[in-house]
C-alpha cells in the first residue's frame, strides 16, 4: 500500500500505452508518488512484463471498441466503481507527405489517435460526474498546434485532439472534472521504429513526386535515427514531471508545454505572421 503521506495517496490512475516511452515513465513515476495505476496496454505480452514490474495492467487498444470497454470495466471492478483520473496517451506516427496518403491511412491514424481517446474518455465521464471530481489528460504534441512536413497525418490528429479537449474543458466546468493537454516536443521513444510498418503499409514512395526527399531525408530519419537525432530531446521523464503537475495540482493549467522546441514554436506562433512562421519551418 502507497505510504499515507505520498502525493498520490492511494488514487486510481488509468494510463493507456503503456508498454514503453512515455505511457512506461508515466506508469513508475506516478506509482512512486502513490498513485495506484492502473497501466493498459495494446498488447497481452506487454502487459504479462508489466504485471512482473508489480503493475495491474491488462489490455486496451484504442482500435477496439469491445476492448476499451472491457478496460474500463475492469477497472471499476478494481477500485469499487471510481476512478480518480485518466492519462490519454497511446498514438503513433504515419509519415509520409499529405498527397501520398491514402484515405484509409488517415481513417487508421484517426481510430488510434483520436477516435480511441474520445471513446474511452467519454466512458469515464459519467463515473467522474457521479463522484464529483475527476482529472483526464490527454497527451498530445508541439504538433498539436504546429505542423512539419512529412508528418501530416499525426499533425491532423494531434490538431483535432487538441480541438476536441479545448472544446471538452469547457463543457466540463463546474463539474469538478479537470481538463488537462500535455505537448511534449522531442521526447526519447519509439515512435520512429513503430512508425516504419505504418510508412511501408501506405507510402509507395518511390513512385512519388516526393522520392528524392524519402530518400536523402525521411527513411534515413525513419531507418537511421542516428543520422538525424532530435535536437534538445528530453527523456520521458521529463513529460511525467508535467503529468504530475496536472494530476496533483489544485488548479492545473489548461496546458502544459515540455522540451524548448515546444516552447519556442508555441512563442512564435503567438508573435509571427504564418509566413515568416513557414519560412523557420521549412527549415526543420
Amino acid at each position: 500500500m502507497p505510504d499515507t503521506d505520498s502525493p498520490g495517496n492511494g488514487k486510481s490512475l488509468l494510463i493507456t500505452g503503456c508498454s514503453s516511452g512515455i505511457g512506461y515513465d508515466a506508469a513508475h513515476g506516478m506509482r512512486k508518488r502513490g498513485w495506484r495505476v492502473f497501466a493498459t496496454c495494446r498488447m497481452e505480452a506487454d502487459c504479462e512484463r508489466l504485471r512482473k514490474e508489480g503493475f495491474e495492467s491488462y489490455q486496451l487498444d484504442y482500435d477496439d471498441e469491445s476492448s476499451i470497454a472491457a478496460a474500463v470495466d475492469e477497472t471499476l471492478r478494481r477500485t469499487g466503481g471510481k476512478l480518480d483520473a485518466l492519462f490519454n496517451n497511446g498514438a503513433y506516427a504515419s509519415p509520409g507527405a499529405v498527397e501520398d496518403l491514402p484515405r484509409d491511412a488517415l481513417r487508421a491514424i484517426f481510430e488510434t489517435n483520436l477516435f480511441g481517446y474520445h471513446d474511452l474518455t467519454r466512458r469515464v465521464i459519467p463515473i467522474m460526474r457521479a463522484q464529483g471530481f475527476g482529472r483526464i489528460v490527454n497527451n498530445s504534441s508541439v504538433l498539436g498546434f504546429s505542423a512539419l512536413r512529412m508528418r501530416g497525418a499525426y499533425v491532423s490528429t494531434k490538431h483535432a485532439l487538441n480541438g476536441l479537449t479545448d472544446a471538452l474543458r469547457l463543457e466540463l466546468q463546474g463539474t469538478g472534472i479537470k481538463v488537462v493537454i500535455i505537448e511534449p516536443g522531442p521526447i526519447t521513444s519509439r515512435i520512429r521504429e513503430n512508425s516504419r510498418r505504418h510508412f511501408e503499409r501506405w507510402i509507395d514512395w518511390e513512385n512519388s513526386a516526393w522520392t528524392e526527399a524519402y530518400r536523402r531525408a525521411l527513411r534515413p530519419r525513419l531507418y537511421d535515427p542516428d543520422s538525424s537525432p532530435d535536437k534538445f530531446e528530453l527523456p520521458a521523464s521529463a513529460v511525467t514531471a508535467k503529468l504530475v503537475k496536472a494530476l496533483e495540482s489544485p488548479s492545473p493549467k489548461p496546458r502544459y508545454y515540455v522540451t524548448t522546441p515546444t516552447y519556442v514554436i508555441g512563442f512564435m506562433k503567438r508573435i509571427l505572421p504564418t509566413g515568416a512562421q513557414d519560412r523557420i519551418l521549412l527549415k526543420i
